[in-house]
Formats: C-alpha cells, sequence, structure tokens
C-alpha cells in the first residue's frame, strides 16, 4: 500500500524511481515487515531516506526514537550517523525489537543503537534524570498517539537548542479533518497539533510526507 496522500499510485511510483536509494538491507526489513499483521506501522521508506538526510545535514551525532517497531527507522537513522554516534530507541515490544536487532546486527549498526525496553516515557525520564537534557540533536516520535504531548515535552528537554524533532503521523490518512470524531487517537492527533502550532518554543513545518511529518526546530 502507497504510504503517501494525494499521489496517484503512478506518480507515487514515480517519485520512488527517481528518488529513493534504499540499500539492500532496509529493502530486506521491509519485505519482512511487510509480512506482518501489524504492516501499516511500518514508514514509507522515503520517509526513512529523507530522515537519514536530515541526520547528514545537521552533522547530527546523538539521536534519540520514541517508537521502534521492526527497526527500519532506527537502522535508516543509524546508517546515516557517523561511526561513534549514538541512536537511544525505546519501544515496549521485545518480539518486535529483536526483529530489529537482527537487522542492526546484519548491516553492521548495532553498536550504535541502545534499545530500551519499557514505557518510552519512564526511558525519557531516566535520560532527563542522569543529566542528559540539551544532550540530543534529533528525535524521532513514532508511538502511541495519546502520549504524543508528553513524548514531545520531554524530547524538547532533551534535544539541544537548535535541535530537530520529527513527528510521524500528524495527517492521520486524512481523518485529521473529522472534527467530530470520536476516535481517541483522532482527536489526540488533533489536539497535538493545534497546540503545536500555537508552540513559540520551536519553528515547525508540516510535511505531507508519508502520514504526515511535522517538524519541529528548538529555538
Amino acid at each position: 500500500m502507497a504510504k503517501n496522500l494525494g499521489l496517484s499510485p503512478d506518480l507515487y511510483a514515480y517519485l520512488q524511481s527517481q528518488s529513493l536509494r534504499e540499500p539492500e538491507m532496509l529493502q530486506q526489513l521491509r519485505a519482512e515487515t511487510a509480512q506482518l499483521p501489524a504492516a501499516v506501522m511500518q514508514i514509507a521508506p522515503e520517509q526513512g531516506q529523507f530522515m537519514a538526510l536530515l541526520i547528514q545535514l545537521m552533522g547530527a551525532k546523538r539521536a534519540l526514537e520514541v517508537g521502534v517497531f521492526t527497526g527500519y527507522s532506527s537502522l535508516a537513522v543509524a546508517l546515516a550517523l557517523p561511526e561513534d554516534g549514538q541512536l537511544i530507541a525505546c519501544d515496549l515490544d521485545g518480539e518486535m525489537g529483536a526483529i530489529a536487532q537482527r537487522y542492526w546486527a546484519a548491516a553492521g549498526v548495532a553498536h550504535k543503537i541502545d534499545l530500551r525496553l519499557g514505557p518510552a516515557a519512564d526511558s525519557l525520564d531516566q535520560l532527563i534524570a542522569t543529566g542528559q537534557s540539551g544532550s540530543f540533536d534529533f528525535a524521532f516520535i513514532d508511538a502511541d498517539k495519546r502520549n504524543y504531548p508528553r513524548y514531545f515535552e520531554q524530547c524538547l528537554a532533551l534535544v539541544r537548542v537548535g535541535g530537530l524533532i520529527a513527528v510521524d503521523n500528524v495527517l492521520w490518512a486524512g481523518r485529521v479533518l473529522e472534527a467530530d470524531s470520536e476516535d481517541k487517537r483522532t482527536q489526540a492527533i488533533r489536539a497535538f497539533n493545534a497546540a503545536l502550532h500555537r508552540d513559540q518554543r520551536v519553528s515547525i513545518s508540516l510535511l505531507p510526507l508519508a502520514d504526515g511529518l511535522t517538524l519541529a526546530l528548538k529555538r
């Protein structure tokens, strides 16, 4: 399924054919993930490539990830980090984490990734408690939607001034237009988007990439 909004299948295929440079290990991981019942949680490959480009543009060395799934985004980011870079990846699901770790090892980047299993909010609080606020360059949030505000506040504390937070699924397959929706996740994303739009602590841009990606630069 093409994870995009507003592009015809043919135009989306052209976009990928003229832009995507997906390493073989990422291709294999994406193919394996596509066979899982929760495959819809997988980010689009062009999104992974875009985040890797951001890492390179920033010269990032320390990154955070909230929500790992099978590790595609983690792998894309880790491949772009320098050899002495570090990604702290937070997730609850050890079974999916095992798939991720297998691919991280096969790609030769396992030494860059620190997988923290457990509630992500607890892992982020621990980083703050141990004096790591302001020490990260980049954070990616792609986890349970109702906790987006909490994750964002924690990541905002942890990234440096000039650091970047990327937030996934902010267009929610177009369901953000449903103002009267009773779905709690839709309500949560709508509320988060509105709050971030007013937040003067960051400069923002909401991109129509995949399922919607907001970039927030810490001022």
